[in-house]
């Protein structure tokens, strides 16, 4: 199994990013999946879920109304649509797979970095 997340970058406060994960080695649309961020010093935290059909999502207090996830089954991979970038959005993005009978993240990305400057 393999997660491979792109589209971290280094861009100004306001401005925009989407991030990908393109899942492999799995049955993509058998899992729950969810973006996690951890920044330096701190603990890494679920910033956004989405069902395995796409018809249920969830997000952290600190993105809500500003990211969006979203999921293609077909191409077995899953966004994150990043607007009104703060610096406190600065940290390592990681990917990652929960099967329906399990409660933990049973795969993950090797994470990309997002750098939001002031």
């Amino acid at each position: 199994v393999q997660l491979v997340e792109s589209g971290g970058g280094l861009v100004q406060a306001g401005d925009s990013l989407r991030l990908s994960c393109a899942a492999s080695g799995l049955t993509f649309s058998s899992y729950n999946m969810a973006w996690f961020r951890q920044a330096p010093g701190m603990e890494r935290d679920q910033v956004a879920f989405i069902s395995r059909t796409g018809g249920t999502t969830y997000y952290g207090d600190s993105v809500k109304g500003r990211f969006t996830i979203s999921r293609d089954n077909a191409k077995s991979t899953v966004y994150l649509q990043m607007n009104s970038l703060k610096p406190e959005d600065t940290a390592i993005y990681y990917c990652a797979a929960r099967g329906i009978v399990t409660t933990k993240f049973d795969y993950w990305g090797q994470g990309t970095q997002v750098t939001v400057s002031s």
